[in-house]
Parts: structure tokens; sequence; C-alpha cells
């Protein structure tokens, strides 16, 4: 007899073979502030970004991102949080975990806002762990004020050090 605490459970059913094992679902809780002065064409800028990053799975429990870059004359921003229709879905694998996070409705999202620059209604951000660290990938114009997208970063969950992709 196979216990109670098996990693494999073999089962017939309706004549089939099944074989199953206990699903780990993919979970982050991650909070994170990154800030980094850089020449940005020749202009002194601030690049800034924080966030929290809660989720179980598909389920979204808490999730904002807010993405700055100053200069001296000017902010440029881009934000998004569960308000805005967030939705996930997971895409990571035995090895990784990751998701997609997207909008229902970017139009809606993006009129809510009242951004009056147009850069499309797409929104999409991947983010994925590796060990200690999450990467963010962004391709969200729709949540963007006068930018063009979010800023991509990585950031460590235990240290808090960022690193922002060029």
């Amino acid at each position: 007899m196979i216990g109670m605490r098996a990693t494999v459970v073999l089962a017939v059913l309706s004549g089939a073979l099944a074989i199953a094992a206990p699903a780990k679902a993919q979970q982050l809780d991650a909070h994170f502030s990154c800030s980094e002065n850089r020449d940005d064409h020749g202009l002194p800028t601030l690049f800034a970004d924080n966030g929290k990053i809660k989720i179980d799975g598909k389920n979204i429990e808490e999730f904002y991102w807010e993405s700055s870059i100053f200069r001296s004359t000017h902010g440029l921003e881009c934000s998004i949080d569960q308000d805005d229709g967030v939705q996930a879905e997971v895409i990571g694998d035995a090895g990784t975990d990751a998701w997609r996070f997207s909008l229902l409705d970017a139009h809606m999202a993006r009129d809510k806002r009242g951004y009056g620059y147009v850069h499309g209604f797409n929104c999409t951000i991947r983010v994925e762990r590796i060990g200690d660290t999450v990467h963010i990938n962004p391709s969200c114009p729709a949540l963007c004020g006068s930018r063009q997208n979010f800023t991509e970063l990585s950031f460590n969950v235990k240290t808090g050090a960022c690193r922002y992709e060029e």
C-alpha cells in the first residue's frame, strides 16, 4: 500500500493510467524600491521604481508598480495597479517561477488615468524569479503618460539590490 505522503500517486481512472504529483503553486511576495542616476542622451536623469507583487499561482493578492524618470525640468511616469484590471498567467516551468501580467481592458485603464499621449493599448509585463533574483520585463506603453514604457529591471528579494537594464 502506498502511504499518504507519497510524492507520486498511481491510479486507474476509467481504464486509463493517470500519474499525478503534488502541484507546487508558483508564488512570489516581493517589494522593490530601486533608483539610479544616469546620463540619458546627455541629460542627468534619475530612474526610480517601486512596487509590490504578491501572487499565488495566477491569483493576484497585491500588485502595483510605479516607474519614473526624473530630469531637471520634468518627470515622466508609468504606473499600474490592481484597479487597472490586471490579470496573471503562470508561464514558468519546473525550474522557473514566471508570470505574464496583462490588462483585461487597456483602453479603459488608460482612459481612467486621463493620459493624452497615445502609445498603443498593449500591456504585458513578464516577471521571472530565478533563485533570489526577480527580473521584470515590461512591454506596457498603455499605462505610461509621456513615456514609451516602464523601465526593465532586476532586483534581489533578500538584499534589495537592484539592476537597471540598458
